[in-house]
């Protein structure tokens, strides 16, 4: 009953200046919300939730019930510290059948002499998302082995455009023959969107975007910079996927996920030393504690050892399906309450990974830090750390869907608004 005039309430008691950022993780739910400020926005109310092991399974929705009801609990955390309720909500989506990638589509123009103009523009990027999408049903095709599986774009972004070969900022006006575009497109299965649709409808929230949360925690350091030259990889550590993006010079090459998170790590310390999920978590939470025997701290250090092995090759084998790139950013940038885990920086710095893969030079790896996010203030205090990376960058997406057309829109700006219609 309680949820019941809760959602009754929020259904009469609105204010439109506001969005809310719901990251449903495999072992928390995250909610913020934030008040648009100009091109700022300000977090004013902070929410968390623990999930059951049973509610989510590798990134995805198991239980729809059991995440309103943890959703629910996180919203009312935050609404309560903002003092007021917001209807507009990003939620964000991951797992392995979540595909983001980068498309090349190379159009010969019947016209060359005629000067590119909008209409055209959005002809080729229709034809780019038609290719990504066909590539995407056959992949997630492939992996379910079903055929008839539906899938529906999360997220566009262009990347860059050339005309004749020569890199453009603005295409419209140029004269050519040979327009190539790359767009980031991210695709996910029908059954999961579903699942998060019908969550926001639950919680008689309006659904303004679903993004791929790779996609959103590139977006939570790229900001409003059209023109950024940003470069670096993005390692989401989630409880039950890793999500990573790389991005090249301000634009998303492409994301990849796979199924290991911090719960892998905590099933193995359960499984290696006979224990409950419950008792394994608080072991490898506080593994650094004094009070934990040196016996008991070599188990499990021998059995983090041991997840710790498949994810870096997980890590490695995802950064090598990146084919398109001449090299690889020399930076890894890690967020996700998985990444806390000392033992995953230490590995991405010390052991020989890197060898195989084009790489310039060893890479640097650091947390992104919530005063890295662009364009976010906290005004709670509470957001203090990596954790919340990828729920900030859901924010950045709200913006990036409710910001009308300007005259000042860069040509990028306008083109990436074509691509979220």
């Amino acid at each position: 009953m309680v949820f019941e005039k809760l959602r009754a309430s929020r259904k009469n008691n609105v204010n439109n200046d506001y969005i809310v950022a719901l990251d449903i993780g495999t072992e928390f739910v995250k909610v913020l919300i934030a008040k648009l400020d100009g091109e700022v926005l300000d977090i004013v109310g902070v929410g968390r939730a623990r999930q059951e092991v049973s509610d989510m399974n590798s990134g995805a929705i198991a239980d729809i019930a059991g995440v309103v009801r943890n959703c629910e609990d996180a919203l009312s955390q935050a609404e309560e510290q903002a003092g007021l309720q917001a209807k507009r909500v990003v939620i964000g989506i991951a797992g392995e059948l979540v595909k983001g990638v980068t498309n090349t589509i190379r159009y010969r123009r019947p016209q060359p002499d005629r000067p590119l103009d909008t209409a055209e523009m959005e002809f080729i990027i229709e034809k780019v998302q038609e290719r990504a999408q066909n590539k995407a049903q056959k992949e997630i095709a492939l992996e379910t082995g079903n055929d008839e599986v539906e899938v529906k774009l999360v997220n566009s972004a262009l990347v860059g455009i050339h005309i004749d070969g020569y890199k453009v900022s603005n295409p419209i006006g140029f004269q050519g023959r040979d327009v190539a575009v790359q767009i980031y497109t991210a695709f996910a299965p029908m059954v999961h969107i579903g699942a998060l649709e019908r969550v926001a409808d639950e919680l008689s929230l309006e659904l303004l975007a679903v993004a791929a949360e790779p996609f959103a925690v590139s977006r939570s350091v790229l900001g409003n910079d059209a023109s950024s030259s940003f470069t670096a990889i993005l390692a989401d550590v989630g409880g039950g996927t890793t999500d990573i993006a790389v991005v090249n010079d301000g634009g998303v090459e492409g994301t990849k996920m796979f199924g290991i998170g911090g719960r892998s790590f905590t099933r193995t310390i359960a499984s290696e030393m006979d224990l409950s999920y419950t008792d394994a978590e608080k072991l490898k939470v506080n593994i650094d504690h004094s009070q934990i025997k040196p016996s008991v701290a070599r188990d499990v250090n021998e059995a983090i050892d041991k997840t710790l092995e498949v994810w870096v090759a997980g890590v490695e084998l995802a950064l090598s399906e990146f084919d398109s790139v001449d090299h690889l950013p020399n930076r890894i940038l890690l967020c996700g309450g998985g990444a806390s885990l000392k033992k995953i920086v230490e590995a991405l710095e010390k052991s020989e990974w890197h060898k195989d893969l084009p790489f310039t030079k060893k890479p640097t790896v650091h947390y992104i830090q919530p005063s890295e996010v662009l364009g976010i203030t906290d005004t709670t205090g509470a957001v203090t750390d990596h954790t919340f990376i990828t729920a900030m960058g859901l924010l950045r997406v709200g913006y990036d869907t409710m910001i009308g057309s300007g005259d000042q829109d860069t040509i990028k700006e306008k083109l990436n608004r074509i691509l979220r219609i």
